[in-house]
């Protein structure tokens, strides 16, 4: 599959359906039917892998020894590196009486994975067939320590491994299992140096193993060394065109270093070999929502899901990447099949796609709690124990990934440029992409400190601020793109506190404070947050006040509306669409001629579905006008003149364009929930002339004083 090449697309994803359904056959026995979908599934992709394996193994069970051999041997052939090929060949040519050419296939598929399943029983068998008793095994005493060592180490004792393994290589220098085994110590301890070394001498002493290249990128990763960890991982590709965890780990880097083209195309090559591999599907899919195509990543899902019902998070990322396509077709049933699976504590779905169908506080924090303790769980090695700061200005760290053109970027930049500097020393850690806004520029000047730090790993990221005394580290980013949670996980700073990026509790132990104001959170509902909550007096959410609209409001003509005496504007995230909200927007316009919904301009699906679900309620297709996107913001705000009123989304509402709404002084309809998230449209309206960075403000935002009464307040640390 190639990103230009639509037809190879069609038809691999025609023989993966084939092959998935024949699949589902084969498990059911009914092995006829299956391999008539194997058989469709070659038609379309005639080296699909699977297929080829599937269909070798349907003839074997029905007893067509000599027709399953010619798909085994085509598969070989193909795939000369596939041990499960090859013993499959020597199983096949066992049971036909072919005992040396059995016995060789065997040898081959051992030679490729040493511990296959089952394999070298299988060798023995056909070895005492053919009359040869297989040799007294010697003396091993490297083979031993090695044993002795694996034990230890499954068991948690990496000490007593390592003087195993240490003691194998005094008498063995080159043995694999030996330098592989404490490259993987070095690895899981953190011990770069170790990792590197055992992992270079397994590397030149074993250039055929793919496993010490794989695992020695992994280190260089942790080093921040990411070029040469590419090197690594595509040298493993080179040595095994179907390694498929160096795939998997290359496609991850590459996103990681923000090369998403190129993660995709080395998923689709991956897609190519694996089509039906669990990691690369839910790895594949996962990007494709990156690349706006949420209908094909649906499809990947449900694919996945097929194969796998209890995968991590794929009922949640498919339901996500349908809701971003506004694909509502079994919206209710699935919805109500994540919400019992996240009370039920499973891993279903992750709290920001969570945030877009529930308002329930309390199932909210289930997710949160579920999702966080899985992905970031607590460091057992805090970096901060309790020591006592004395600084003449108290410490203040903002970690996100967007002091850029972003929401979060276009919200908080007043804030920061007005912090007071005679009682707070600023430092913002950027771990984003670096756009060259001039909104980027002003975040490099606003700090007192200012770390560009997207290219180091977490863990560097977190003993940079420990040994820079941090007193709060206030994440910006939560459970949305490019957090970095884990450096919090490793408690650098005595108060730790989450705010703006994601509007919810993170249900994590090491997080102290939530910021939030008195509408978003009501006094009753503050049992539902992890956090304690830090009640500002104003808004919760900040506003740039720089920023303002341009005097100049354009004509209808010139985007599209003249049509209309009535404009409602909807310019929130098509994932925040939901069939329900939907069906409100269509009675109005079925109640209201001349009226017309405004919305954002959508991905080109979700423009296609809500314009086919607009003709079926209304029976045009012509009363919903895509706004075109404008370079400044300033004419942004000012489009909002034309709008007869703002229309908010629920259960998660609007934020930065609800504040933009209130701040035109257009009228906005919203229905408050019971959770943050569909309540800041709400808090926008009740302190619209009280905004976080109003100078007027009796407490202003990130004063000294509050921050000082969060430290002490902690029980952390006292001055």
């Amino acid at each position: 599959m190639r990103l230009d090449d639509p037809l190879v697309l069609q038809r691999a994803e025609r023989a993966r359906e084939l092959t998935l359904e024949g699949l589902g056959l084969q498990q059911a026995g009914k092995l006829d039917e299956a391999r008539g979908r194997f058989m469709l599934a070659l038609a379309a992709n005639p080296a699909d892998q699977a297929a080829l394996y599937s269909i070798a193994a349907v003839d074997s069970a029905l007893g067509r020894d000599a027709v399953a051999l010619k798909s085994a041997d085509r598969l070989t052939e193909l795939y000369p590196e596939f041990a499960l090929g090859h013993f499959a060949r020597s199983q096949l040519l066992s049971r036909m009486g072919r005992l040396p050419e059995a016995l060789a296939a065997a040898e081959r598929a051992l030679a490729i994975d040493p511990a296959l399943a089952g394999a070298a029983d299988h060798r023995g068998q056909v070895q005492r067939a053919l009359g040869q008793a297989a040799p007294a095994p010697l003396p091993d005493p490297v083979g031993q320590l090695c044993v002795e060592g694996l034990n230890a180490q499954h068991a948690g004792g990496l000490d007593e491994a390592r003087a195993c393994f240490e003691r194998a290589l005094a008498l063995d220098a080159s043995n694999y299992v030996a330098l592989y085994s404490l490259g993987l110590i070095g690895v899981n301890s953190g011990d770069a140096l170790m990792a590197r070394n055992f992992l270079g001498r397994a590397i030149a002493a074993h250039p055929d193993k793919t496993a010490p290249l794989v695992a020695r990128a992994t280190a260089l990763q942790a080093q921040g060394l990411f070029d040469d960890a590419l090197v690594d991982l595509d040298s493993a590709i080179s040595v095994d065109p179907l390694c498929k965890e160096a795939y998997n780990n290359k496609a991850t880097l590459l996103h990681t270093m923000h090369r998403k083209r190129d993660a995709m195309l080395t998923l689709q090559a991956a897609y190519e070999r694996f089509p039906t591999d669990e990691k690369v599907l839910g790895n594949l899919g996962y990007l494709l929502t990156e690349f706006n195509e949420h209908s094909q990543a649906a499809q990947i899902f449900t694919d996945l899901l097929k194969q796998q019902p209890e995968y991590d998070y794929a009922k949640g990322l498919r339901f996500y990447a349908k809701l971003h396509a506004c694909d509502w077709t079994n919206y209710e049933d699935e919805r109500q099949e994540i919400i019992a699976d996240v009370r039920a504590g499973k891993r279903v779905i992750n709290p920001l796609a969570f945030l877009a169908l529930s308002d329930d506080p309390a199932d909210i924090r289930q997710c949160a709690e579920t999702f966080g303790a899985h992905k970031y769980p607590a460091s057992p090695n805090p970096l901060w124990r309790g020591e006592k700061y004395h600084h003449r200005r108290k410490r203040v760290a903002f970690l996100s990934a967007d002091f850029r053109e972003h929401p979060v970027g276009y919200l908080l930049i007043g804030v920061i440029e007005q912090l007071d500097k005679r009682q707070i020393e600023s430092i913002g850690v950027m771990v984003g992409p670096r756009d060259g806004s001039t909104l980027y520029t002003r975040y490099r000047n606003a700090f007192d400190h200012y770390w560009d730090a997207a290219d180091k790993p977490s863990h560097e990221i977190a003993r940079m601020l420990r040994a820079f005394e941090v007193d709060v580290l206030i994440d910006l980013s939560g459970y949305t793109a490019g957090t970095r949670l884990e450096v919090l996980a490793e408690r650098v700073a005595p108060v730790q506190m989450t705010y703006l990026g994601y509007p919810g509790t993170l249900g994590l132990p090491y997080v102290d404070y939530l910021i939030a104001d008195r509408v978003v959170i009501p006094e009753e509902s503050r049992k539902y947050y992890s956090e304690k909550v830090l009640y500002l007096p104003g808004c919760y959410l900040p506003r740039d006040k720089i920023d303002v609209p341009e005097s100049l409001t354009p004509t209808k003509e010139s985007l599209g509306l003249e049509k209309f005496e009535r404009v409602y504007c909807a310019f929130n995230h098509e994932y925040k669409i939901t069939p329900s909200v939907f069906r409100e927007w269509t009675d109005l316009l079925n109640k209201l001629p001349n009226t017309a919904i405004w919305m954002r301009n959508h991905n080109a699906t979700s423009r296609n579905n809500i314009l086919k679900c607009l003709e079926q309620t209304t029976g045009s297709r012509d009363r919903v006008i895509f706004s075109v996107r404008v370079p400044q913001i300033g004419q942004h705000l000012a489009r909002f003149r034309l709008a007869t009123a703002y229309l908010d989304t629920s259960p998660y509402g609007g934020h930065t364009t609800s504040s933009d709404a209130v701040a035109m002084g257009c009228t906005v309809h919203t229905n408050p929930g019971r959770s943050l998230h569909s309540r800041v449209a709400s808090s926008a309206m009740r302190h619209k002339d009280r905004f976080a960075t109003s100078a007027d403000l009796e407490e202003p935002i990130f004063s000294a004083t509050v921050l000082c009464s969060m430290i002490k307040g902690s029980n952390r640390q006292t001055d």
